[in-house]
């Protein structure tokens, strides 16, 4: 018997949120549980894994997905709007890699992925085009034979992650991509600072934040999936505007690494979110080379209602 997929990421991502989404829907504020808000704002799309789930089980009547990342917003834009053109260029991909040995597949996937930068300056990236299909598929095969699953470029932009060396891949989820394709229907993507954000939230929205997170330490970031980086005083920006949004009545979400992991006396995002709900819950950094490192630590979600009842955050 065939069963319905499930819209889940398309994309490996880095800090994926896929394993706290228990504790988000737990959280979750009881006006969305019933149903009384009806937008959903996500200032930081990534890999989408809160949104996919969220829009399945809440039904939004409209979503609205921002991101700095030119790249990201141009694949969701074609998995929304050519999914089987996607279909179609990513199976030519596929098959091109597949049918190759090792040694075979090394040069295909650092030939595509030259291809993908060297042909970077040609793409008008804020005007959807037929070549955006193609694009989209080089950069979900890269995202699928890269090492790790992920998203990293060079100063110049440049996507510079090497070759993964998996021995079967899965390049190609035809059922995957069609029912992430259905979920966008409700969705407008939008390129964008997460600032940009701000006209489509009001006391009918629940907005998920999830920013390029705070290193723990100075070999365990991943804020460099824009060239730009995300440092302490965007976090800082990102608070101001965080206060902005609770202002206009909408009800929010926030995620981000804790500091007090190595540090108990590092404050930042207890000061930064004062008078909001902070919790502390259990996660593992699934993305790290070395394997001893992938254990247990916490994150923090930050609310600024009372995840246990009604009612406003103290501010």
């Amino acid at each position: 018997m065939s069963t319905t997929p499930i819209a889940r990421p398309f994309l490996k991502w880095a800090g994926g949120k896929a394993q706290l989404l228990d504790a988000f829907t737990r959280r979750a504020p009881i006006e969305l549980k019933a149903g009384a808000l009806p937008v959903f704002v996500e200032p930081f799309m990534g890999g989408g894994a809160v949104y996919f789930y969220f829009n399945s089980i809440f039904r939004f009547k409209e979503c609205h997905l921002f991101d700095i990342n030119e790249e990201l917003v141009l694949v969701y834009s074609v998995v929304k709007n050519d999914v089987q053109g996607l279909i179609n260029s990513l199976s030519d991909l596929a098959d091109g890699f597949l049918s190759r040995d090792g040694a075979g597949r090394k040069e295909y996937y650092y030939a595509t992925r030259d291809m993908f930068n060297r042909t970077k300056p040609t793409i008008d990236f804020k005007q959807y085009g037929e070549e955006w299909i193609e694009r989209a598929a080089q950069l979900i095969f890269l995202n699928r034979t890269c090492f790790n699953g992920l998203y990293r470029v060079n100063s110049r932009g440049g996507f510079n992650v090497p070759f993964g060396r998996y021995q079967n891949p899965n390049i190609l989820n035809e059922d995957l991509l069609r029912a992430d394709s259905a979920a966008l229907r409700n969705t407008t993507v939008h390129l964008g600072d997460f600032t940009q954000s701000e006209p489509y939230i009001s006391e009918d929205t629940f907005a998920y934040f999830d920013p390029p997170y705070r290193p723990l330490n100075r070999t365990s970031s991943f804020t460099q999936y824009a060239k730009e980086g995300f440092t302490d005083e965007e976090q800082k920006r990102l608070a101001a505007f965080y206060a902005e949004c609770d202002a206009r009545g909408a009800r929010l979400m926030l995620s981000n690494s804790d500091p007090k992991n190595i540090d108990p006396d590092d404050g930042f995002f207890d000061d930064l979110y004062a008078g909001y709900h902070i919790d502390r819950v259990p996660a593992r950094r699934m993305i790290n080379c070395d394997g001893t490192k992938r254990g247990e630590i916490r994150e923090i979600i930050v609310m600024n209602y009372d995840p246990n009842g009604p009612g406003d955050s103290g501010r």
